[in-house]
């Protein structure tokens, strides 16, 4: 999947623990690592303004998109 999921990253930049989150967004933690993981198919936009909102970055610092072979543009 060409979109990356940078979550632990910007956990670890913030010396911050799934469950914390979790709890600060109202979420599980269950799905704070699935989505850690990318094994989610989406987000909602209300979920990914509060990671934000408590990790303090922009969405941009936690999806990254990374074109495959199939999506290269010529």
């Amino acid at each position: 999947m060409p979109i990356i999921v940078n979550l632990d990253v910007m956990l670890a930049r913030r010396k911050m623990r799934s469950r914390e989150l979790a709890e600060r967004i109202g979420i599980t933690e269950q799905n704070v690592s699935l989505l850690k993981s990318g094994k989610v198919r989406g987000v909602r936009f209300d979920t990914l303004a509060r990671i934000c909102e408590t990790l303090g970055c922009q969405p941009g610092d936690i999806l990254e998109y990374v074109p495959g072979p199939e999506e290269e543009v010529e």
